[in-house]
């Protein structure tokens, strides 16, 4: 079957159309699911625009491959849960950076007959194997960080630096003896592996705290990965798709380096690690004492008494969600306490930090699936000014979005980070897990706070506790 080139560009220019239209829909809560599908719907015409375009002689490897990726995409949607979808998109990132690398590695198979490639052709190869390899293999290390299968804090060494100089060079040489000679299978594989290993140098130094700005950088990675791939086998809608992903990758990135106030330099470049230790231990004033230990001279009084006596005498609340709260799958008990508070009289919000979770807007769609009002979602800059006239903040499973040490202690994980100003509220309630750091491994003097009632435990277990002893 033949399709003109007029059709196919018709098809193109829809799907064009559609995926900016989506990514428009997507920039607003109330919109984002139309955005989703009718990117979705882009994408689908874009696949069947490209099979009838190349004029495929046999579907069969196609329709299967087709076939498991749409059941393990169907299954991974449904088993997956919420608290690891950070991890699952990780893999998505390295999975589409991986499949750019593959396929540009194909076409330079494909086209190594003859005795010199287009300089152009040269290029675009390239970069579609360097950024794809590297999407892939970081990827991969953000997805062991956030699974929990390997350190979650900075693995570091005096050498880290010093070896990301030595990869790059190395990369650089091999991308100027590839454009200047005849098309040679053998460099192209050993860029490949150094690509691979440079990116899970470039990964592993980057602590859990940092974590959704390496994811961020990591889907404008895929997304630039994918343009690249456009650019060598000649197909215009992968490139403009891809050149969409990486921008809005890019400029996801720079928003989440100023929301954590500081830049990918220092992010990405590590500290030695002798300085890091000595900066925790700073920040926590030392390792032996625990929060507990430090908590002893507060008054000792029954805390879940304590917490309902605050609430019933609140005017105003704001919810602090954390990762926490994602892991104790308790956002609907939060709303359950969130609505029973404003059916008391008062007023309630949630303030959304940027980084709050493990991904950017983790904890927007945990509270969506909980059918928070929209309008109640805060963001940091327009809600901090209100917390000083707030009666009660509940912070649930979060730690290093409100930790004071953020902006009084130099040098740790999280120095120079803006934070949601908690400890300027009347009380405070902490429904954590336990008194330790979070993930920065920064400890927070908010629990030692006279104002400050911790509940202990499962965030699901303790805002249970809250709402029967609050209803009854």
């Amino acid at each position: 079957m033949e399709i003109s080139l007029s059709a196919i560009g018709f098809a193109h220019l829809l799907a064009a159309g559609l995926f900016v239209l989506g990514l428009r829909f997507l920039s607003s809560p109330t919109t984002a699911r139309r955005g989703n599908m009718l990117a979705a719907i882009a994408m689908l015409i874009a696949i069947v625009a490209t099979f009838l375009d190349r004029q495929i002689v046999d579907f069969t490897s196609i329709l299967l491959a087709i076939a498991i990726g749409t059941i393990i995409g169907a299954f991974s949607a449904r088993l997956v849960k919420m608290t690891s979808m950070p991890q699952m998109v990780a893999i998505f990132n390295g999975f589409g950076g991986g499949a750019s690398a593959l396929v540009a590695l194909a076409e330079f198979q494909r086209l190594s007959v003859q005795a010199q490639l287009p300089l152009p052709v040269t290029v675009t190869t390239l970069l579609s194997v360097l950024i794809g390899a590297v999407t892939f293999s970081g990827s991969m290390v953000a997805f062991g960080k956030l699974q929990g299968l390997m350190h979650g804090a900075p693995i570091t060494s005096r050498l880290q630096k010093w070896l990301n100089i030595f990869l790059l060079l190395v990369v650089l040489v091999l991308m100027f003896l590839i454009i200047g000679s005849a098309p040679s299978h053998a460099l192209f594989v050993i860029l490949t592996v150094v690509a691979l290993i440079f990116g899970v140098a470039l990964v592993i130094p980057v602590g859990g705290a940092d974590m959704p700005v390496v994811i961020s950088l990591l889907n404008s990675f895929s997304g630039l990965a994918a343009c690249a791939t456009g650019f060598v086998v000649g197909n215009n809608i992968l490139m403009f798709a891809g050149a969409l992903v990486g921008a809005a990758g890019l400029i996801l990135t720079q928003i989440m380096c100023k929301a954590m106030n500081r830049s990918l330099a220092r992010i990405f470049i590590p500290r030695q690690a002798i300085q890091a230790e000595k900066a925790l231990h700073d920040a926590s004033g030392g390792v032996s004492e625990s929060s507990a230990a430090k908590s002893d001279n507060k008054p000792q009084i029954d805390p879940l008494a304590a917490a309902v006596q605050t609430l019933s005498a609140a005017k105003s609340v704001i919810f602090v969600p954390g990762y926490g709260m994602a892991l104790a799958q308790a956002q609907f008990k939060v709303v359950e306490l969130a609505n029973l508070l404003e059916k008391k009289g008062a007023t309630v919000n949630f303030a959304v930090h940027p980084i709050a979770g493990r991904m950017p807007g983790h904890m927007h769609v945990l509270l969506a699936e909980a059918e928070v009002d929209y309008d109640k979602l805060r963001e940091m800059d327009s809600i901090n000014p209100e917390f000083k006239n707030t009666d009660a903040v509940i912070v649930v499973g979060a730690c290093d979005v409100i930790n004071p040490s953020a902006t009084e202690v130099e040098n740790t994980p999280i120095s120079g980070m803006p934070i949601l100003a908690a400890r300027d509220a009347k009380s405070i309630i902490v429904c954590n897990y336990d008194d330790k750091p979070g993930y920065s491994g920064v400890e927070n003097p908010i629990y030692q706070d006279a104002k400050t009632i911790c509940l202990w435990g499962d965030a699901k277990d303790t805002i249970s506790q809250l709402i029967t002893s609050f209803s009854g």
